[in-house]
């Protein structure tokens, strides 16, 4: 398993093609969860070929399901603040850690902000629901910390067994399909374009980069 916090991933080199953002909000095939939402929109921007990755998958799942985004772009400055209020809490949890078990700990649930993918706008937080937008079993919530789920939250965990470990492989399935890629601490966690995804796929460098809004 590959973590964010993996000096490999860092060193995949950053471009951007300069491909749009668009506002999720203003797509109706797509259902957006409000529980993320930010004055400024900023969790409903996402990049165009992202977007359309979505539409797809969403197109490929069994009748009776749905994707549900809760967040996607999410600006450097929060991230930055995710990730060292996350340290702070398995700091004050485990105080024999040293600094860097504490930086790799905390990237399988926050992502370090210098290689964060939310940034880059091409990558959601997303799970399943019926078209009428209530949410499926998926074993965990989505963003349960490891700490929190004893580790079913990773995609993989073999705690997740029935009709949980059903949905969370029909929801690979559609993703893998288009071309995106898992953080396997994070179900729910899926990318495009960003420093995981290319060193995931073997991918020469990045297709988006970290952007500002």
């Amino acid at each position: 398993m590959i973590l964010l916090s993996d000096p490999r991933v860092a060193a995949v080199p950053s471009r951007d093609n300069g491909e749009a953002m668009v506002d999720l909000r203003e797509v109706p095939e797509i259902r957006l969860d409000g529980r993320y939402a930010d004055p400024d929109g900023w969790y409903a921007r996402i990049r165009e070929a992202v977007l359309d990755k979505l539409l797809r998958a969403q197109a490929m799942l069994p009748d009776g399901m749905r994707l549900l985004i809760t967040e996607a772009y999410r600006p450097p400055a929060l991230q930055r603040k995710y990730f060292e209020g996350y340290k702070d809490k398995l700091r004050a949890a485990n105080p024999g850690w040293d600094e860097a078990l504490l930086h790799v700990e905390a990237s399988k649930f926050v992502s370090p902000p210098e290689v964060a993918p939310h940034g880059t706008g091409g990558t959601v937080d997303l799970t399943l629901c019926t078209p009428d937008g209530v949410e499926l079993d998926m074993g965990t919530a989505v963003d349960a910390s490891p700490v929190d789920s004893r580790n079913r939250c990773f995609t993989a965990s073999p705690d997740v067994i029935g009709e949980a470990r059903r949905n969370r492989d029909a929801l690979s399935k559609v993703l893998l399909g288009v071309g995106m890629v898992n953080y396997p601490t994070e179900w729910w966690h899926w990318s495009y374009g960003d420093r995981y995804w290319a060193l995931s796929l073997n991918a020469t460098h990045t297709r988006y980069g970290p952007v500002e809004l």
